[in-house]
Protein backbone atom coordinates (compact mmCIF):
# COMPACT_ATOMS: atom_id res chain seq x y z
CA UNK A 1 0.00 0.00 0.00
CA UNK A 2 1.16 3.49 -0.75
CA UNK A 3 0.07 4.71 2.65
CA UNK A 4 -3.00 5.28 4.70
CA UNK A 5 -5.31 8.25 4.60
CA UNK A 6 -5.14 10.67 7.48
CA UNK A 7 -8.34 12.49 6.57
CA UNK A 8 -10.00 14.33 9.40
CA UNK A 9 -12.99 16.60 9.86
CA UNK A 10 -12.91 19.61 7.53
CA UNK A 11 -11.08 22.49 9.19
CA UNK A 12 -12.62 25.93 9.59
CA UNK A 13 -9.90 28.01 11.21
CA UNK A 14 -11.05 31.48 12.27
CA UNK A 15 -13.05 32.00 9.07
CA UNK A 16 -16.62 33.03 9.95
CA UNK A 17 -18.12 31.64 6.73
CA UNK A 18 -16.49 28.25 7.27
CA UNK A 19 -17.62 28.12 10.91
CA UNK A 20 -21.23 29.04 10.02
CA UNK A 21 -21.35 26.40 7.28
CA UNK A 22 -19.82 23.83 9.64
CA UNK A 23 -22.49 24.66 12.24
CA UNK A 24 -25.26 24.33 9.63
CA UNK A 25 -23.84 21.00 8.50
CA UNK A 26 -23.71 19.78 12.09
CA UNK A 27 -27.32 20.81 12.70
CA UNK A 28 -28.27 19.00 9.49
CA UNK A 29 -26.48 15.90 10.80
CA UNK A 30 -28.42 16.05 14.06
CA UNK A 31 -31.70 16.48 12.15
CA UNK A 32 -30.80 13.53 9.95
CA UNK A 33 -30.06 11.39 13.00
CA UNK A 34 -33.37 12.44 14.58
CA UNK A 35 -35.18 11.43 11.40
CA UNK A 36 -33.56 8.00 11.52
CA UNK A 37 -34.51 7.57 15.18
CA UNK A 38 -38.08 8.63 14.37
CA UNK A 39 -38.21 6.14 11.48
CA UNK A 40 -37.03 3.35 13.77
CA UNK A 41 -39.57 4.30 16.45
CA UNK A 42 -42.39 4.40 13.88
CA UNK A 43 -41.29 1.01 12.53
CA UNK A 44 -41.41 -0.46 16.05
CA UNK A 45 -44.85 1.06 16.60
CA UNK A 46 -46.01 -0.37 13.27
CA UNK A 47 -44.74 -3.84 14.17
CA UNK A 48 -46.48 -3.66 17.55
CA UNK A 49 -49.81 -2.61 15.99
CA UNK A 50 -49.68 -5.20 13.21
CA UNK A 51 -48.36 -8.25 15.03
CA UNK A 52 -49.33 -7.72 18.66
CA UNK A 53 -52.63 -5.87 18.37
CA UNK A 54 -53.44 -7.48 14.99
CA UNK A 55 -54.46 -4.08 13.65
CA UNK A 56 -53.84 -2.28 10.40
CA UNK A 57 -51.46 0.56 9.75
CA UNK A 58 -52.24 3.55 7.57
CA UNK A 59 -49.43 6.08 7.58
CA UNK A 60 -46.44 4.31 9.09
CA UNK A 61 -44.82 2.74 6.01
CA UNK A 62 -45.04 5.95 4.02
CA UNK A 63 -43.70 8.02 6.90
CA UNK A 64 -40.73 5.68 7.36
CA UNK A 65 -39.90 5.85 3.65
CA UNK A 66 -40.05 9.65 3.61
CA UNK A 67 -38.01 9.91 6.80
CA UNK A 68 -35.30 7.56 5.49
CA UNK A 69 -35.00 9.43 2.20
CA UNK A 70 -35.10 12.78 4.00
CA UNK A 71 -32.42 11.66 6.45
CA UNK A 72 -30.19 10.67 3.55
CA UNK A 73 -30.56 14.02 1.79
CA UNK A 74 -30.42 16.21 4.90
CA UNK A 75 -27.38 14.26 6.15
CA UNK A 76 -25.29 14.94 3.01
CA UNK A 77 -23.56 18.10 4.28
CA UNK A 78 -22.67 16.54 7.63
CA UNK A 79 -21.13 13.50 6.00
CA UNK A 80 -19.18 15.82 3.66
CA UNK A 81 -17.95 17.82 6.64
CA UNK A 82 -16.71 14.61 8.26
CA UNK A 83 -15.26 13.47 4.93
CA UNK A 84 -17.37 10.35 5.22
CA UNK A 85 -18.42 10.02 1.60
CA UNK A 86 -16.88 7.10 -0.27
CA UNK A 87 -13.68 8.14 -1.95
CA UNK A 88 -10.57 6.65 -3.40
CA UNK A 89 -7.49 8.53 -2.27
CA UNK A 90 -4.90 6.41 -4.08
CA UNK A 91 -4.26 9.04 -6.75
CA UNK A 92 -4.15 12.02 -4.35
CA UNK A 93 -1.72 10.06 -2.15
CA UNK A 94 0.58 9.49 -5.11
CA UNK A 95 0.55 13.14 -6.24
CA UNK A 96 2.80 15.91 -5.10
CA UNK A 97 1.54 18.90 -3.16
CA UNK A 98 0.85 21.16 -6.18
CA UNK A 99 -0.84 18.44 -8.29
CA UNK A 100 -2.97 17.40 -5.29
CA UNK A 101 -4.02 21.03 -4.87
CA UNK A 102 -5.02 21.33 -8.54
CA UNK A 103 -6.86 18.01 -8.42
CA UNK A 104 -8.77 19.13 -5.31
CA UNK A 105 -9.78 22.37 -7.04
CA UNK A 106 -11.01 20.42 -10.08
CA UNK A 107 -12.93 17.76 -8.15
CA UNK A 108 -14.51 20.25 -5.75
CA UNK A 109 -15.50 22.54 -8.63
CA UNK A 110 -17.03 19.65 -10.56
CA UNK A 111 -18.84 18.48 -7.43
CA UNK A 112 -20.17 21.99 -6.84
CA UNK A 113 -21.47 22.15 -10.42
CA UNK A 114 -23.18 18.75 -10.16
CA UNK A 115 -24.79 19.48 -6.79
CA UNK A 116 -25.91 22.91 -8.03
CA UNK A 117 -27.72 21.15 -10.90
CA UNK A 118 -29.31 18.73 -8.43
CA UNK A 119 -30.34 21.67 -6.24
CA UNK A 120 -31.89 23.48 -9.21
CA UNK A 121 -33.98 20.52 -10.31
CA UNK A 122 -34.78 19.49 -6.74
CA UNK A 123 -36.08 22.98 -6.01
CA UNK A 124 -38.02 23.02 -9.27
CA UNK A 125 -39.65 19.67 -8.44
CA UNK A 126 -40.41 20.73 -4.86
CA UNK A 127 -41.90 24.02 -6.06
CA UNK A 128 -44.14 22.20 -8.54
CA UNK A 129 -45.50 19.92 -5.81
CA UNK A 130 -46.07 22.94 -3.56
CA UNK A 131 -47.72 25.03 -6.28
CA UNK A 132 -50.01 22.23 -7.47
CA UNK A 133 -50.67 20.98 -3.90
CA UNK A 134 -49.93 17.40 -4.92
CA UNK A 135 -50.75 14.69 -2.40
CA UNK A 136 -49.65 11.08 -2.23
CA UNK A 137 -52.04 8.48 -3.64
CA UNK A 138 -52.32 6.70 -0.31
CA UNK A 139 -54.91 6.70 2.45
CA UNK A 140 -52.72 9.10 4.41
CA UNK A 141 -52.60 11.55 1.48
CA UNK A 142 -49.59 13.52 2.70
CA UNK A 143 -48.90 16.82 0.92
CA UNK A 144 -45.85 15.90 -1.12
CA UNK A 145 -44.14 19.26 -0.82
CA UNK A 146 -43.39 18.42 2.81
CA UNK A 147 -41.19 15.34 2.25
CA UNK A 148 -39.91 16.69 -1.08
CA UNK A 149 -38.53 19.74 0.73
CA UNK A 150 -35.62 17.49 1.72
CA UNK A 151 -34.27 17.80 -1.83
CA UNK A 152 -33.63 21.56 -1.99
CA UNK A 153 -32.71 21.72 1.70
CA UNK A 154 -30.30 18.79 1.55
CA UNK A 155 -28.68 19.74 -1.75
CA UNK A 156 -28.55 23.42 -0.73
CA UNK A 157 -26.69 22.64 2.49
CA UNK A 158 -24.49 20.11 0.67
CA UNK A 159 -23.62 22.79 -1.89
CA UNK A 160 -22.71 25.21 0.91
CA UNK A 161 -20.44 22.61 2.52
CA UNK A 162 -18.71 21.90 -0.79
CA UNK A 163 -18.17 25.62 -1.36
CA UNK A 164 -16.79 25.90 2.19
CA UNK A 165 -14.43 23.00 1.48
CA UNK A 166 -13.23 24.73 -1.69
CA UNK A 167 -12.73 28.04 0.14
CA UNK A 168 -10.81 26.26 2.91
CA UNK A 169 -8.48 24.65 0.39
CA UNK A 170 -7.95 27.89 -1.56
CA UNK A 171 -7.25 29.87 1.63
CA UNK A 172 -4.93 27.08 2.86
CA UNK A 173 -7.06 26.59 5.98
CA UNK A 174 -7.48 22.94 5.02
CA UNK A 175 -5.38 20.60 2.95
CA UNK A 176 -6.56 19.07 -0.34
CA UNK A 177 -8.58 15.91 0.36
CA UNK A 178 -7.68 16.34 4.04
CA UNK A 179 -4.34 14.67 3.38
CA UNK A 180 -1.17 15.90 4.99
CA UNK A 181 2.05 15.68 3.02
CA UNK A 182 3.58 12.25 3.44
Amino acid sequence: MAGSSSAVVARTGDNLFLRVVAALSTVAGWCSAAMIVAAVAITCQMIFIRFVLNGSTVWQTEAVIYLAIGATLIGLPYVQRLRGHVNVDLIPLMLGRRARFVMALCTLSLSIAMVAIMLWYGYEFWHLTFEKNWKSDTVWGVRLWIPYAAMPIGFGLFLLQLIADLVAVILKIDTPFGLEDV
